[in-house]
C-alpha cells in the first residue's frame, strides 16, 4: 500500500514538474524569446488624449515622421562583451556642440521609433544616438535583455560617443524598457561625460513587471511560474529576473535624475515611479503626468514636456 502511494505521488510530483516546464518554456517564448515577435501587453492600449484631438495628434506624429525620414542617419555599430553585433541610428548636430543624447526605445521597439523627441534634441543642438537594442530592430540577439545585459552595451555605446564622436555632455533618456535600461545603466561606473539620465516610465525591477503582467493578462498567481520561467531565463539567456532591477541600480546612481511617469499607466504601474524616486539618492525630480497612459506624456503635455526636459538640461549640462 505505502509503495503504491509513493508511486502515486511521484507520478502525480513528475506530471507538476513537467507542466511546470512547458509553462516555464511558453512564457520565456511570450516573454523573452525573440523570434516570438510582438505581445500585445496589458495596458498597452492607446489613452484618450486629454490635451489634443486624435487628428492634432496624428498631424504631429505624422510631421515628425516625415521630418525624422528626412535626415541623414549614420549607422554605428560597437561589438558587445558577450559577441553580439549591435547597431544603432548617429544624428549629428551642425555645428557640433560636444552634447549628445542616447535615446532608448521599449519592449519589441526599434530605433525609428521616438521620432518627435528625437527632432526636440536635434533642435537644442544635441547629437541623438539612437540603439537597437540586443534582440531588436537590427542588432543580434536571440532574447530581450530587459535593459539588464543592455545596461553594459550602453557603457560601450557612451565610450563610443565620447572616444569616436567627442562627446563631453551626455544624457540618457529611455522609455519604459528603455526607461529601465537608462535606470539599469546609471548603477554602473559611468565617464565624467554623463550628465543626467531621464526616465520615461520604466519598471522597477523585471520580476515586479512580468508578475504584474501575468496578473493581468493570465490571471495566475506568481508561484512558482515566475521561479520556473526565470531560471529557464537564466539558462538561456544568462540572467534571472531578480537581478534585472532598476530600482537596486538606482541606488547607485550619482547622477541628477529626472522621472516622468503618467497618472493612467497601467502598463507600468505609477506607483512604480513613486517607489523609484523614493530610493533615489542624488538630485532627483519626479513629474507625474496627468492624464497621461503608457510613455504618453510626450504626447498628452508636450509644451511642458518640453519645457521640463529643458529646464534639466539646463541644470545639469556644463
Amino acid at each position: 500500500m505505502k509503495k503504491r502511494i509513493s508511486i502515486i505521488c511521484g507520478s502525480v510530483l513528475g506530471v507538476l514538474l513537467i507542466a511546470l516546464g512547458f509553462a516555464g518554456n511558453y512564457f520565456y517564448s511570450v516573454s523573452v524569446d525573440r523570434s516570438h515577435g510582438s505581445v500585445e501587453l496589458h495596458g498597452g492600449e492607446e489613452a484618450e488624449p486629454v490635451s489634443a484631438t486624435v487628428d492634432e495628434e496624428k498631424l504631429a506624429e505624422q510631421e515628425a515622421i516625415a521630418w525624422q525620414e528626412a535626415q541623414d542617419f549614420e549607422i554605428l555599430e560597437h561589438v558587445s562583451e558577450d559577441g553580439l553585433k549591435l547597431k544603432a541610428k548617429f544624428l549629428k548636430s551642425e555645428p557640433s556642440s560636444g552634447k549628445a543624447v542616447i535615446l532608448a526605445h521599449g519592449y519589441r521597439g526599434h530605433s525609428d521609433q521616438m521620432p518627435g523627441i528625437t527632432r526636440f534634441y536635434h533642435e537644442q543642438g544635441f547629437d541623438v544616438l539612437k540603439p537597437d537594442a540586443r534582440g531588436h530592430g537590427e542588432s543580434e540577439g536571440d532574447y530581450v535583455g530587459y535593459g539588464w545585459h543592455d545596461r553594459k552595451d550602453y557603457q560601450k555605446w557612451i565610450d563610443l560617443l565620447i572616444n569616436e564622436k567627442g562627446a563631453t555632455n551626455i544624457l540618457l533618456h529611455g522609455f519604459s524598457m528603455g526607461g529601465a535600461t537608462v535606470l539599469m545603466t546609471s548603477g554602473e561606473d559611468l565617464p565624467d561625460e554623463v550628465k543626467g539620465i531621464i526616465n520615461d516610465s520604466g519598471y522597477t525591477s523585471v520580476r515586479e513587471e512580468l508578475v504584474h503582467q501575468l496578473k493581468h493578462m493570465y490571471g495566475l498567481p506568481s508561484f512558482p511560474l515566475m521561479e520556473v520561467t526565470s531560471f529557464i531565463t537564466n539558462l538561456r539567456a544568462g540572467y534571472t529576473f531578480e537581478e534585472a532591477s532598476a530600482i537596486e541600480q538606482v541606488k547607485k546612481n550619482t547622477r541628477p535624475l529626472l522621472i516622468i511617469h503618467g497618472d493612467q499607466d497601467d502598463l507600468v504601474p505609477t506607483e512604480m515611479a513613486y517607489r523609484i524616486e523614493e530610493v533615489a539618492k542624488s538630485d532627483k525630480e519626479l513629474w507625474i503626468v496627468p492624464g497621461a497612459g503608457h510613455t504618453k506624456g510626450y504626447t498628452v503635455a508636450k509644451e511642458e514636456y518640453e519645457q521640463r526636459v529643458l529646464d534639466f538640461i539646463t541644470k545639469v549640462l556644463d
